[in-house]
């Protein structure tokens, strides 16, 4: 698929966030996890912000380069009947070693299935993300403004 624009990014992210709501738990299924690979300037940060905007996340979401990750509370009100209650912001981009996240009380957050993770740059934490996260990959378009993003139900 190619986005032409940042909003044409934004409301893909905000389709996805309804799909995933309308999807009933599986049982003893942890959080629903979202793997974002992609260069620099890619849309990655972009998606994120859609996506959370669309799950009424308040304030403004940038990327936690610098602290690894950000949790932001979902509204029971905004959405009465959903199961999930927090949505992960990940940014893997300075992490060198996968076991470096465990320290992070990783394991426990991709367990709860209350829980929507997002990250940025998984590569590097691949072994520990369960099979059925969703994989979506980023690229430069032709054009400046426009992005490839493909998803994937498997690990690249």
């Amino acid at each position: 698929m190619v986005s032409k624009s940042k909003s044409q990014t934004q409301k893909l992210a905000s389709k996805l966030v309804k799909q995933i709501l309308k999807t009933s738990p599986e049982p003893k299924r942890g959080a629903t996890i979202i793997a974002l690979q992609g260069n620099l300037g890619s849309g990655k940060t972009t998606f994120i912000q859609g996506f959370c905007k669309a799950l009424g996340v308040k304030h403004g979401v940038t990327s936690p380069t610098f602290i690894i990750f950000r949790k932001h509370p979902i509204s029971r009100f905004h959405f009465l009947d959903s199961r999930f209650s927090h949505v992960y912001h990940f940014d893997l981009y300075r992490l060198r070693k996968s076991k470096e996240i465990l320290a992070l009380g990783f394991k426990k957050i991709i367990n709860n299935p209350e829980n929507i993770v997002l990250i940025e740059w998984p590569e590097v934490i691949k072994k520990f993300l369960p099979k059925n996260t969703v994989w979506i990959k980023f690229g430069h378009g032709k054009k400046q403004s426009e992005r490839k993003i493909d998803f994937f139900q498997k690990k690249l």
